[in-house]
């Protein structure tokens, strides 16, 4: 009897679900009874898709073979050599989406814009949507997100062009409620992502006011927050909110910093990259309140010591501090939050940053002083020496995720420090490290108890290596 006739049809998809997605190919060779049984596994979908009249017909095809689909997500890159993806060709996608996933959870729609009526569709078949990702043009009406009752997670994109004025009256005409503003909902959203908002988005204000349950907020390459740029919608939305994320939006960080200062106590995660004023920032970090645990910032020319101070002061609760390419930090402000925070600092991540590489004897002190860290990231400081990264390596005895992608600079000796000390290590990260070499990473997988996961190039793969990961399942990429 064949051996795959031996296992019946659950056991098979029991299986099928604890595998890799790059075993896939292999499991649809073996029979058509194990791609059947694959694909009715799969409860998950990711497909990059290109603009052309076949796409729909065989997309269509593919989605009947997933009939227990919860999450998809769907791309059309855009095409610089072909006109701009147009409306009706979106909606036929989610139109296509609507008719054949009416289990979908979540859904992720980066096919172009779509319209207003091509989402009352998707809300009428798809009910129990909790986290839906869409691309929109202006004007924006909003106000069709209270016919998705159990969303939990909303992220939209903002085209940059605008919805012709005539089809946006059409949609008014034909749609009353969606153009309505002038109410508020009780919307169940805890996160919410917006992309591209401008000053003069009006549809944003009904959003603030009816976000009465938000979590997290992330605001990406936004010149504004909508509502003719007045923040009292905005305050709505604020009391509760745990996690902030404000990405490329210079002309608003200060005005939304200020505001979470003013009205936010329950802040606890900050992310702010590419974008803010020395004073926004410094009034933020000395007169906010909240217990803040994480705070993630990559801001080359706006970050200096007298930041780095108040976060010492204000901000002794932190587990996580993530800085990126800060390049007017020196050692003072670093020594004197590693001070402050030494019996709590979980997290550390100096990523290209040329203090780690500039002043001699900091990592030294750092590791010294923050004990207690778990995750270390010095990625991408192609400076950093061996004698540098060990005398702090020497005192993180409990680190579990370090990661020196990047770390053109280390060689061997680095690797044998690390599968000496830091034997609870579980993750590593020594890609694009050209100075150590397959005998070190052997060495340090051999001794190397705890390990899960290596990221590495193959060539620096020894056969001892790859039997080693196989046989103590150890995933490396």
């Amino acid at each position: 009897m064949v051996v795959e006739n031996l296992l019946c049809d659950e056991l098979l998809q029991e299986i099928f679900l604890k595998l890799p997605p790059s075993s896939s190919f292999s499991v649809s060779l073996v029979s058509k009874r194990w791609l059947h049984l694959y694909r009715t596994s799969k409860t998950s979908l990711s497909l990059r898709l290109t603009p052309h009249n076949s796409t729909i017909p065989s997309l269509s095809s593919l989605l009947s073979h997933y009939p227990f689909l919860s999450s998809l997500s769907l791309l059309l890159p855009p095409d610089p050599t072909a006109a701009t993806t147009t409306e009706a060709f979106s909606d036929q996608l989610l139109l296509l989406v609507s008719s054949s996933c009416s289990k979908l959870h979540s859904l992720r729609f980066l096919a172009g814009p779509v319209s207003l009526s091509s989402l009352n569709s998707l809300s009428a078949s798809c009910t129990h949507l909790t986290s839906l990702g869409i691309n929109l043009f202006r004007p924006l009406f909003l106000t069709w997100v209270v016919n998705f009752p159990s969303l939990k997670e909303l992220s939209i994109w903002v085209c940059n062009e605008e919805c012709l004025l005539d089809q946006a009256n059409e949609v008014n005409m034909g749609y009353g409620l969606y153009s309505r503003e002038d109410f508020d909902a009780e919307l169940g959203l805890e996160s919410l992502s917006l992309s591209g908002i401008r000053a003069d988005d009006w549809g944003t204000g009904w959003l603030w006011r009816s976000c009465k349950k938000l979590k997290k907020l992330q605001l990406r390459s936004c010149e504004g927050i909508g509502d003719g740029g007045s923040f009292s919608s905005f305050l709505r939305c604020l009391q509760g909110i745990q996690e902030v994320e404000l990405r490329t939006c210079r002309s608003i960080v200060d005005g939304v910093l200020l505001k979470l200062a003013e009205n936010c106590d329950s802040l606890i995660s900050l992310l702010v990259y590419d974008g803010g004023s020395r004073e926004g920032l410094l009034r933020f970090f000395s007169q906010c309140r909240c217990k803040l645990q994480k705070l993630d910032l990559r801001l080359p020319l706006d970050l200096n010591n007298d930041h780095l101070l108040a976060v010492a002061v204000n901000f002794r609760s932190l587990s996580s501090l993530r800085l990126q390419s800060c390049c007017l930090v020196s050692g003072e402000g670093l020594k004197a939050l590693g001070i402050a925070m030494s019996s709590g600092l979980e997290e550390l991540a100096l990523i290209n940053c040329d203090v780690v590489e500039r002043e001699p004897g900091l990592l030294a002190t750092l590791g010294q002083n923050l004990r207690q860290l778990r995750k270390l990231d010095l990625s991408y400081n192609e400076m950093l020496l061996d004698k540098e990264f060990i005398s702090m390596l020497v005192s993180c005895n409990s680190l579990v995720d370090l990661r020196l992608r990047g770390c053109k600079g280390l060689t061997n000796a680095a690797m044998v420090t690390m599968s000496k000390s830091c034997k609870r290590l579980e993750n590593v990260d020594i890609m694009y490290c050209g100075g150590i070499q397959a005998e070190a990473i052997e060495l340090f997988v051999m001794n190397s108890p705890q390990l899960r996961k290596v990221q590495v190039e193959e060539s620096k793969l020894s056969d001892v290596v790859k039997a080693r990961a196989s046989h103590k399942f150890i995933q490396i990429i």
